[in-house]
C-alpha cells in the first residue's frame, strides 16, 4: 500500500512538508509507503473548462506543470494527504490550480481515503481546511479524520515542531490513514464489492 502526500506550499521543506514529513513516519510504522510530490513553485494554469481531458487516459491537456506526473501516481497509490499553507484565510493559489485539473482529470480517486492539512502561522485554517475537504466529499472518496482539525501552526518549521498538539494530531492523522487502508484490504480479501454506482443525474435549475 502507498500513500501520495501532496506539498501545496511554495517552500519545498517549510512548514506544510514538516506536517507532512510527520505523517509520512508514521504510515511507514505501519509498513505502508509514502512519496511527498512537491508541486513547485511555478506558476500552474487552472482548469481552463475545455473538457479535453474527456478524450484522454486521465491526462490534463495543459503542460508545463506537474499536474499529469500526479495523475500517473494517482493510478498506482491507495491513499491521498494534501497540504497546504493558508494564503488569504485559503488554501494556496497553486494547490487550487493543481487540484481543480487534477481531480477533473483524474478518475482514481473513488473510494481512496483522502484527508487534507493545513498550515498557518495564525488564523485562517478552518476556511483552507474546508475548501480543500471538497474535493474529496464530491468524488467518493472516505475522509480521514484525527483527534482534532488537521493543522499545525507556526511561521517556521521549528516553530511546527514546538506545536505539541499539532504534531500529535498529525501522527494520529498518520495512524488512522493506516488503520481505514488495512481496513479497505481486508474488505477487499473477504471480497466485499464496491457500492454499485448509478448513472450520473444532472440537474440544472432553469427554467
Amino acid at each position: 500500500m502507498k500513500v501520495l502526500l501532496m506539498n501545496g506550499s511554495p517552500r519545498a521543506k517549510g512548514c506544510t512538508y514538516t506536517a507532512l514529513t510527520e505523517i509520512a513516519q508514521e504510515l511507514e510504522k505501519e509498513n505502508i509507503e509514502t512519496e511527498i510530490f512537491q508541486i513547485g513553485n511555478k506558476p500552474i494554469s487552472g482548469c481552463i473548462a475545455c473538457s479535453g481531458c474527456m478524450e484522454t487516459d486521465e491526462e490534463c491537456v495543459l503542460k508545463g506543470d506537474r499536474v499529469n506526473e500526479a495523475l500517473k501516481k494517482a493510478k498506482e497509490v491507495d491513499g491521498f494527504i494534501f497540504g497546504s499553507p493558508v494564503h488569504y484565510a485559503g488554501a494556496s493559489g497553486a494547490i487550487t490550480s493543481f487540484l481543480d485539473r487534477f481531480f477533473y482529470a483524474g478518475k482514481s480517486f473513488q473510494y481512496k481515503p483522502g484527508a487534507a492539512i493545513i498550515s498557518c502561522r495564525r488564523g485562517g485554517s478552518t476556511a483552507a481546511f474546508d475548501q480543500l475537504n471538497k474535493y474529496f466529499t464530491i468524488s467518493n472518496m472516505p475522509i480521514v479524520s484525527s483527534q482534532y482539525w488537521n493543522m499545525v501552526h507556526g511561521n517556521t518549521p521549528e516553530e511546527v515542531r514546538q506545536d505539541l498538539e499539532g504534531m500529535q494530531t498529525m501522527r494520529t492523522l498518520g495512524k488512522n490513514m493506516a488503520w481505514l487502508l488495512k481496513s479497505i484490504q481486508a474488505g477487499k480479501e473477504a471480497e466485499i464489492q464496491l457500492p454499485k454506482q448509478e448513472p450520473r443525474e444532472f440537474t440544472n435549475f432553469i427554467r
